[in-house]
């Protein structure tokens, strides 16, 4: 199957590319930056001289259709929402790796993305990607919305705990910590060397965007209404996301009975690994590929759980995850091009 990908100089898409090019069933169709079609694709991106020699090309939906199979977006937020349902009314497979379609309300969107927000048609079309989650619905699915990076590990870091009905989903504290390419390849004062060399800095207190996507999934899955504290902090690496979730527990447990659940929870899903009891993942152990690593702690002294979960933002976070769905709407083993081991050190 030829890929499109939309957004094709940005950090996501290039993971993509990557992706793609070691996967049996897919490869690299179209690639389209509306800002530098005509150029060559390794203008951009060096590292892909004699690997993907091509002209990158602007958004045209008769074109993009006629010579794919299957859409990447990876854009900023606001601007997938324009091209996506075009594409969706063609019946081309779409996956969107921006924000625009993962929550359903209008309200929420336009009050945390501050975009107008997509028609609700296509809100209610887009079938929620987290891979390990959702899968019969993404099987049967031609429009996925990819999950963000921090509801990624977030969310699979508490739904086992929290379906089993053994926490307070009232008392959820996130602590989360991302890499600096989860802000993108644009230019910023955020991301600026002299800026985040040897700092670490919190940012979004209350307001990031994640917040509503992370208690949507959790209230589905639970049935319940669940609110978060969340709070993001940018440190100096390129790549990687930890999550440490606090969380009440309702009964008496310890860490082996909590490993013992989050095993059985993901014993058929292989991007998650959980580690034994006293062992806790670091953001390297999962660099450049699709696993999720999660790490558990019960304090007998405070009866309280806290969930260590890594993830590469770049990999599960993004573009890992989006093949991770192409694979299960195409009926492919999920592993498909993702068996990667990860780069270390």
């Amino acid at each position: 199957m030829r890929a499109a990908i939309i957004g094709g100089t940005g950090y996501g898409a290039i993971e993509l590319i990557r992706l793609i090019n070691k996967h049996p069933y897919l490869e690299v169709g179209s690639v389209v930056s509306n800002s530098q079609a005509g150029n060559n694709f390794s203008e951009s991106y060096p590292h892909l001289t004699k690997i993907i020699n091509q002209p990158l090309v602007s958004f045209d939906v008769e074109r993009l259709v006629k010579e794919n199979d299957i859409v990447f977006l990876a854009t900023p937020s606001g601007v997938s929402s324009k091209m996506a349902p075009e594409l969706v009314d063609k019946g081309i497979k779409v996956i969107d790796l921006s924000g625009d379609f993962r929550l359903r309300s209008q309200n929420e969107y336009e009050t945390w993305y501050k975009h107008s927000a997509p028609e609700e048609e296509y809100l209610t079309k887009a079938v929620y990607g987290l891979s390990e989650i959702y899968e019969k619905e993404i099987k049967s699915a031609a429009f996925i919305a990819n999950p963000g990076c921090y509801p990624t590990a977030a969310s699979l870091g508490l739904l086992p705990i929290l379906k089993a009905n053994l926490a307070d989903s009232k008392t959820i504290i996130i602590d989360a910590k991302s890499g600096v390419s989860g802000a993108g390849r644009g230019l910023s004062l955020t991301s600026h060397y002299a800026e985040i060399n040897e700092n670490l800095k919190a940012y979004k207190l209350g307001a990031h965007q994640h917040i509503p996507e992370i208690e949507q999934v959790l209230s589905d899955e639970t049935g319940d209404s669940v609110t978060i504290t969340f709070t993001t902090h940018l440190v100096p690496m390129t790549r990687g996301i930890m999550i440490t979730a606090y969380v009440n527990l309702t009964e008496k447990l310890s860490t082996n009975t909590v490993n013992d659940l989050y095993n059985k929870f993901y014993e058929n899903h292989p991007f998650v690994r959980v580690r034994p009891a006293g062992a806790y993942p670091s953001t390297k152990e999962v660099s450049g590929s699709n696993y999720c690593d999660i790490g558990l702690h019960v304090d007998p002294r405070t009866n309280r759980l806290t969930i260590i979960s890594v993830i590469d933002n770049l990999v599960k976070g993004a573009a890992g995850q989006a093949i991770q769905n192409a694979n299960i709407m195409n009926d492919w083993d999920v592993r498909t091009g993702l068996d990667s081991i990860p780069m270390y050190p």
